[in-house]
């Protein structure tokens, strides 16, 4: 299943996607016709916060359209929707694994720089913004603006202390994030939170893949294109810290909370890794793909007016 937050005629709405068709099911909108009433969560993390129950509910809502007459009538083609970040809003910071590959890792240092223990720092929830929408260029406050291509796991029901053996038991489902960094920023002031933190700097999405489609978060296929150019090209499976020991760390002392969104860590090929470098500039587009979850695509621009 593979779950969006869509906006059609000024509402906004959680719905199931049905991507081979290019399509989607208004979740409240379809069950009004069923029921009579809307009974579905209004928003991405009280769906997720409703666990086992909001995929009962949508499996029996599917299994009623199935037996309709005129199936098609009650789904929208994406293209006549705004799709919005999957979480537009997160409640929380965003949890960032730092250096979680090797090669990025040296890339941006050398060997000795491969972490012992999981990196963490965190990106606020104004960074976030849909796919489609702008990157700022950001030009009066940086000029080394960076991508990073990331898998982000979103977590599913609340817990502390979570065991690796019980860690995926946890997670609800998978999405995309660009983990937009600028490194000159980064680097001046140390910790990273500004400069990963700037508004428009986490495009997220285009949807949430639940966990029952992914196999195995730790090997799936990540690439990132500018341009049309492959600058990053890996699997998960070189993590070095596969996203059960991430969840586990980070959950130790503290409690993960339904719609908490990690993001795992990138590959190398980032711009910063480049002989000059290849930082980002106005008008560049940015494609990152993972294996199972599809494609997140943005541009950068210079509009300090677009929407956030």
């Amino acid at each position: 299943m593979k779950f969006v937050t869509a906006k059609k005629d000024g509402v906004t709405f959680v719905g199931f996607v049905d991507d081979e068709k290019g399509r989607v099911l208004p979740l409240n909108q379809v069950e009004e016709v069923r029921s009579g009433e809307k009974s579905f969560p209004s928003s991405m993390i009280k769906c997720i916060a409703s666990g086992e129950n909001f995929i009962n509910k949508v499996d029996q809502l599917l299994d009623w359209v199935q037996h309709q007459i005129n199936v098609d009538s009650f789904y929208i083609p994406i293209e006549d929707l705004t799709i919005l970040a999957p979480i537009p809003r997160p409640e929380k910071n965003i949890f960032c694994v730092g250096k979680n590959y090797a090669e990025h890792a040296i890339e941006m240092g050398s060997a000795e720089d491969i972490p012992k223990d999981v990196m963490v720092f965190t990106k606020a929830p104004t960074t976030v913004i849909a796919p489609n929408g702008t990157i700022l260029s950001h030009h009066n406050v940086t000029s080394q603006l960076d991508y990073e291509g990331e898998l982000a796991v979103i977590i599913g029901k609340q817990g502390r202390a979570i065991k690796k053996e019980e860690a995926l038991d946890y997670v609800f489902g998978y999405t995309i994030i660009n983990d937009v960094t600028a490194r000159d920023l980064q680097s001046r002031h140390k910790q990273f939170f500004i400069g990963k933190s700037l508004d428009t700097t986490c495009p997220m999405g285009p949807w949430i893949v639940h966990k029952s489609m992914i196999d195995n978060p730790n090997h799936l296929d990540i690439q990132t294109k500018v341009n049309g150019e492959v600058r990053q090209n890996s699997n998960t499976k070189n993590f070095i810290f596969p996203v059960e020991e991430v969840i586990s760390v980070l959950s130790a002392g503290m409690t993960l909370e339904p719609g908490d969104i990690i993001a795992t860590g990138t590959p190398a090929g980032v711009g910063k890794g480049f002989t000059p470098p290849k930082f980002l500039q106005s008008d560049d587009q940015i494609e990152i793909s993972i294996e199972g979850i599809g494609t997140l695509i943005n541009k950068v621009g210079d509009n300090e007016a677009c929407e956030l």
